[in-house]
């Protein structure tokens, strides 16, 4: 680990030599790595186009840096355990050699049924071993991974499907989820009636009864038999594309972000080493879905580079009560822990008897991912799970950067509560007015970018690289726009703010307010929808939805359930609305455009703040939802 900061100094002096010279920076993190051939360029980059090329005609295989390069000394420590939903099921504990087997094994498998190098593979799964084995076998013979959190809808499934023209699709007949049993192979065979796939493959998690077409499904098991326990990993270009995230954006279809091979491999090894100070030999436990990118980056790919041991959890933080986080981490003496702020408030409604009953003197490091983390969760974390001890490394980071952008170091820099403090070694960032112009100095606040290209970052859109320019690069010149706000105070710490855009932040996940208004909109009696974001206190954001309908023979109550259940089959539960205003109008201007500043501001309770109103269409719309705020 000769590229692990050590001091505060030490992270000073490396952050100016990567900022005065980036590309020297980045190649020797690199130099570390086993590559089939080295880069003939470290970085060729124009945020015009956009277009960025890391280690340039570098060759490599991303799975080859987790095995073949540690095997020989990491081979029999454990690099994932497995704790299922139930805490009286078996534990699951696989070596890195035993790990290895299971890659090889399944790639050799998805060979066998003409999956190959370039194809796309859909993840649609359960948190199990399984899915980071077929997120791996997929790098080890060079197929594009898509995974979906399995708790989106069959329409939101086939989207993804379609756009980036899926060949397989990798999934499970069922999904516990605390005292739920849920359907995963019914949802697919549903998305399936709508875009199709050559090959699905069905691992067996709860047993129920499953469809299988002829032909086309294939159990899990029966495709493994008698696969070769070694596969040679293809060879890769550095800027072969390694995975496709799909995110919600402000436009209706999602984006599918696309992150390519060397420079995602090079960052979050370095990231998850240094934020998190991990010491070999360390229980690491990010409490994430891997459908998520934090779980694609420090579940699966960060730890196993580091040859970490990773913990991956199939439960929720509430069943079989809520102190099974606690009882987890003293079950398997976890040292770092990374959860999400909505995970932690919802935990802190339970007080601390549920805490008690646990020894949590193994935790070294908390983390915090997701969204800005509130001061009163960060003090009871602090408190009550690190007992004072611990650091927090509140990280911030987005689907697109691929990895963690700004966070404390464990250990080595100082903490301020709901602060996500300082820019990790070769992040340049900027705050900007609504001008563009940067704001220099410190105790300023605006709009957050960052000036310069990093290893990790998106490449592009998949099959739409204008909307990624669009989206990401045109707001402001030569700049990557995050979308976020930030406030920068007098000793130079970063605090995100939240999202300056059409984007609401529910518990960590990003949802567009077009994507949500769309799916509310598919009901008949539906004539019209605006969706806003208001503070929650568990979720952080809440999603408000203010809907015009057609009232006849509907009762409102019956209306509004209706509602969410076509939000929560089109997209998915998470989507669902929180709160349902039924209204007679909504603000707009005279040009039509609908005033979403006044309809946030109601949702939060601010009703004496409304500004001018007098540019709108008919301002006494406002006082009639003011009225009828729910």
């Amino acid at each position: 680990m000769s590229d692990r900061l050590h001091t505060l100094s030490g992270y000073f002096h490396e952050y100016q030599k990567s900022v005065a010279q980036p590309e020297e920076f980045w190649a020797r993190i690199a130099d570390s790595f086993h590559w089939k051939k080295r880069w003939s360029k470290v970085l060729q980059w124009n945020f015009e186009e956009p277009d960025v090329r890391w280690f340039v005609d570098g060759k490599l295989n991303i799975t080859e840096n987790i095995f073949e390069k540690n095997l020989y000394t990491l081979g029999d420590r454990p690099a994932i355990i497995w704790e299922p939903n139930e805490s009286h099921e078996e534990v699951r504990t696989l070596t890195y050699r035993e790990l290895f087997v299971e890659v090889c094994r399944f790639a050799n498998a998805l060979l066998s049924k003409g999956i190959g190098k370039g194809d796309r593979v859909i993840i649609y799964m359960p948190m199990v071993p399984e899915a980071a084995i077929a997120m791996l076998a997929c790098a080890r013979i060079g197929a594009i991974h898509s995974v979906v959190f399995a708790g989106f809808s069959s329409s939101s499934l086939a989207d993804r499907i379609q756009d980036c023209q899926a060949k397989a699709i990798l999934t499970a007949d069922g999904n516990y989820r605390g005292s739920k049993k849920i359907t995963v192979k019914g949802i697919v065979d549903e998305a399936l009636e709508k875009v199709s796939v050559e090959t699905v493959i069905v691992y067996r998690r709860t047993g129920q009864e499953t469809f299988m077409q002829s032909g086309r499904d294939f159990w899990w098991n029966e495709v493994l038999e008698g696969q070769s326990e070694f596969h040679k990993a293809a060879e890769m270009d550095s800027e072969d594309l390694l995975f496709i995230l799909y995110t919600s954006g402000s436009t209706g279809k999602p984006k599918g972000v696309v992150h390519t091979t060397g420079g995602y491999m090079v960052y979050t090894k370095y990231s998850f080493e240094n934020v998190f100070q991990y010491c070999p030999g360390d229980v690491y436990w990010c409490t994430a879905d891997i459908g998520w990118i934090t779980g694609h980056s420090y579940i699966v790919y960060g730890p196993l580079l580091a040859g970490a041991t990773t913990l991956m959890f199939e439960g929720i933080p509430t069943y079989p009560h809520p102190g099974r986080f606690w009882e987890v981490v003293e079950k398997h003496q976890v040292n770092v822990f990374y959860t999400a702020p909505t995970a932690i408030r919802a935990l802190q409604a339970f007080g601390t008897e549920p805490i008690e009953k646990y020894n949590l003197s193994s935790l070294k490091v908390l983390g915090s991912v997701g969204e800005p983390i509130n001061e009163e969760a960060w003090h009871w974390y602090h408190t009550h799970i690190g007992k004072g001890k611990c650091p927090i490394v509140d990280t911030w980071w987005q689907t697109e950067t691929g990895g963690i952008m700004i966070s404390p170091l464990a250990g080595i820099t100082p903490t301020k509560p709901a602060y996500a403090t300082l820019p990790l070694p070769g992040i340049q960032l900027s705050i900007v007015d609504a001008d563009g112009k940067e704001l220099h100095g410190n105790s300023v606040e605006g709009n957050l970018c960052i000036n310069f290209p990093w290893p990790s970052m998106i490449r592009t859109t998949y099959g739409d690289h204008d909307r990624c320019k669009q989206t990401y690069f045109s707001t402001y010149k030569n700049k990557y726009f995050t979308g976020d706000g930030v406030k920068r105070d007098h000793d130079g710490y970063y605090r995100i703010l939240g999202r300056v855009d059409d984007v609401i932040n529910v518990s960590g996940h990003r949802l567009g307010t077009a994507e949500v208004e769309n799916a509310i909109n598919e009901h008949p009696k539906v004539i019209e929808s605006a969706v806003v974001g208001y503070p929650h206190e568990v979720k952080g954001q809440g999603i408000y939805a203010y809907v015009i309908c057609d009232m006849s023979n509907r009762s409102e109550e019956n209306l509004i359930q209706e509602i969410k259940e076509t939000v929560s089959k089109i997209i998915g539960p998470i989507a669902k609305p929180d709160k349902i205003q039924l209204v007679p109008g909504l603000p707009k201007t005279r040009s039509g455009k609908i005033m979403r500043r006044i309809l946030r501001k109601i949702a939060e309770g601010s009703l004496d703040a409304m500004g001018d109103i007098s540019t709108l269409l008919d301002p006494e719309v406002v006082e009639k939802i003011k009225a009828g705020r729910k």
